[in-house]
């Protein structure tokens, strides 16, 4: 049967007080619709239509061609909202989840339990539920003898009770889909808010004769619809949990849970160990038996297996397998690491290539370079990539000595097996196997400190 999906995304929320839209607000560094939008793709719903309202062209920006989209451009409840949707996908037949997409920890798995229980029960409707302790605000669901729904009470319309009752509905369906757009057409408005509520299609249904189902999560978490930033803490909260305990179960160490962040998009090998501070974001990949941390923080960026990164941060760069990065270095974007580089403390690369073996260890400035393999760059040596209009690029091809406190001025190279002497500033290109030194030749003059002191101290006797 045909899968199809409505998220929910037209809300501005107004109790976020922010000017970011409340579904592009991030959990573990990925937007709730985003989330929401994954999930149902994982249950391979074959169209998705997200409803946008406010800031409807930025959430469609951000999703692109992932979803369609309809625009509901008065918010006058959920009802209103799905019915959005009918010139889209109001003709389908098959199955329809309908989600919110500020419900971000709602899972696939859940979401196929779900659907099983739905065409178990020959439902036109099941609604995705959950217990708890005190469900105050929550709309209750009402049961029958056979286990079906009668009613969602909510809280100001029940009886002593009917509030006594500890399953809510957490707002996620599953409908019949012709059945879902044929009872909207009855749904109205003769409430307090003046909205069409999309829980009005259950008595529509029902009083058709319909099975009303409801399937309960044993998860709580997957019931949070984020709200304010208290909620969004929440889910965080739940989802790196959530997100570290998968990959401990895929064979990743994590020293210490609570202070180490894992984004919902990366993906780390197993035996590799993640110590405290270590924050991985974006999409990143980390290798099989890689060291990470402490205090590094790494984003959108592929590390290869047997790599070591202490105390370090990464962005958009490229590392390859056995390389030791730290403590204290900082790699831009675009820059790559081959296989056994060593990048030091206090070392700063930006859109530089590294080549097999070479070394970069300390004090160092290489941007805007290519750099071969077993070239050794000495402390204190930088590439002067920017005349303050244009950046320029460096050429060390494989072999290179370059001597410390050294300055590489841009565009230059430096061939095969150079060796550029330690304090040089090299303007010019270097031969394959050349020595290249480039400094003032050294001039001492005999007791001439002593001069300099004298002069020093008169001056300062003068100015008392």
């Amino acid at each position: 049967m045909k899968r199809l999906a409505v998220v929910l995304a037209a809300g501005k929320g107004k109790r976020m007080k922010s000017k970011l839209y409340k579904v592009l607000h991030p959990v573990c560094g990925k937007p709730m619709v985003a989330h929401v939008l994954d999930a149902v793709k994982q249950i391979n719903c074959e169209r998705s239509v997200v409803i946008v309202g406010h800031g409807a062209e930025t959430v469609k920006a951000y999703l692109g061609e992932r979803a369609e989209y309809a625009l509901q451009s008065e918010q006058l409840g959920t009802g209103h909202a799905v019915s959005q949707a009918e010139p889209l996908i109001g003709s389908e037949k098959g199955i329809t989840i309908v989600i919110c997409g500020d419900t971000p920890l709602v899972t696939p798995e859940t979401l196929e339990n779900l659907i099983a229980h739905h065409e178990a029960e020959g439902a036109a409707v099941s609604i995705l539920t959950a217990s708890m302790p005190d469900p105050t605000g929550y709309g209750r669901i009402i049961r029958g003898e056979d286990g079906g729904v009668l009613k969602i009470v909510e809280q100001k319309d029940g009886n002593a009770e009917e509030l006594a009752v500890q399953e809510i509905n957490t707002g996620t369906y599953c409908f019949d889909n012709e059945l879902l757009f044929a009872a909207l057409k009855n749904v109205d408005n003769n409430n307090a808010q003046g909205e069409f509520y999309l829980t009005d299609c259950v008595p529509i249904l029902r009083e058709q004769g319909k099975r009303i189902a409801a399937y309960e999560t044993k998860d709580l978490s997957e019931s949070i619809g984020v709200n304010d930033r208290v909620a969004l803490s929440d889910a965080e909260q739940f989802m790196r949990e959530r997100l570290a305990k998968k990959h401990m179960l895929n064979g990743v160490t994590i020293i210490d849970k609570a202070s180490t962040y894992i984004g919902a998009d990366v993906e780390i090998g197993s035996d590799t160990i993640l110590y405290p501070g270590t924050i991985l974001k974006g999409n990143t990949m980390i290798g099989e038996d890689c060291t990470i941390g402490p205090n590094t923080e790494i984003e959108n960026s592929t590390v290869g297996n047997g790599t070591i990164i202490r105390q370090s941060v990464a962005s958009e760069v490229k590392v390859g397998d056995r390389v030791n990065v730290g403590p204290f270095a900082y790699l831009r974007p675009g820059t790559e690491l081959a296989d056994e580089v060593k990048v030091g403390d206090f070392v700063e690369l930006k859109n530089a290539k590294i080549g097999h073996g070479s070394k970069v260890p300390h004090l160092s400035y290489v941007g805007d370079a290519e750099v071969g393999s077993g070239v050794n760059i000495g402390c204190g040596a930088i590439t002067a990539n920017y005349d303050g209009y244009n950046k320029f690029k460096t050429i060390i091809e494989d072999d290179v000595f370059i001597g410390s406190n050294s300055n590489l001025i841009a565009p230059v190279r430096v061939g095969k097996g150079a060796y550029v002497v330690a304090g040089s500033t090299i303007t010019s290109d270097v031969g394959e196997s050349d020595l290249a030194i480039a400094r003032a030749r050294q001039e001492n003059k005999a007791g001439y400190a002593d001069k300099i002191r004298a002069k020093a101290k008169a001056i300062k006797e003068q100015n008392k």
